[in-house]
């Protein structure tokens, strides 16, 4: 999948004739904090709610406003982590998707990201979740996929995050088991360290929180 397929058809632009009012209107009525700035299919910059409410004279056309500079984009062409990487960088809510010409394609909402990294990482699959903590410098998925196939177990999906107060890896694996015991005890006679261990009932929530934790921390 590329950046272009998740387009939102629900994101408005402003033109450069429209006032600072107009796009506050238009934020309010879309519950969005952001929107694009577009003239002649041309994506000119992003207007934020913050900067537009420092303006003395909110009346002025956003084409006059002179302090128009912000212009986060990614290509339509790139993967969705390009989006989310920048989506999190800049706290955005909308991502405004160009062309190699600087043509404006769309605009991803936030939620539009966290609906992609939700339907690709197998939360809505049944099954259970092991979360392994390491060194990063033990860390072998092709030696934790042999551990798991030796139980007759797969890997439905996994993510890797670095815990910024220790340096560990934690990987989450998302299993289509649910009875964990074995592999349980096959992980820990490989030596590994077994962090948390979630049953069907609670992996959905718990699985939510990790990839919200994911999109803060990937780093692409």
């Amino acid at each position: 999948m590329v950046i272009e397929q998740l387009i939102s058809p629900i994101v408005p632009t402003l033109d450069p004739k429209d006032t600072g009012n107009r796009a506050l209107n238009l934020m309010e009525e879309n519950n969005l904090n952001q929107l694009p700035l577009v003239a002649e299919e041309k994506y000119m910059g992003l207007v934020q709610e913050n900067d537009v409410l420092d303006w003395e004279k909110p009346e002025v056309q956003l084409g006059e406003a002179g302090t128009l500079n912000y212009r986060p984009a990614v290509f339509a062409s790139g993967h969705p982590y390009d989006a989310l990487r920048i989506a999190h960088q800049q706290n955005l809510a909308v991502v405004p998707v160009i062309d190699n010409e600087n043509k404006y394609l769309g605009s991803i909402t936030r939620d539009d990201l966290l609906k992609y990294i939700t339907e690709n990482s197998g939360v809505s699959n049944p099954g259970g979740i092991i979360v392994l903590q390491m060194d990063p410098r033990n860390y072998s998925l092709t030696e934790i996929a042999r551990i798991c196939e030796s139980e007759d177990v797969m890997i439905i999906s996994s993510q890797v995050f670095t815990n910024p107060v220790n340096g560990m890896l934690e990987v989450t694996l998302k299993l289509n088991r649910t009875d964990l015991g074995a592999i349980v005890s096959s992980f820990e006679r490989h030596e590994y360290h077994v962090k948390e261990v979630f049953g069907e009932q609670a992996h959905e929530e718990d699985m939510m929180d990790r990839l919200k934790l994911l999109m803060n921390y990937i780093n692409m």
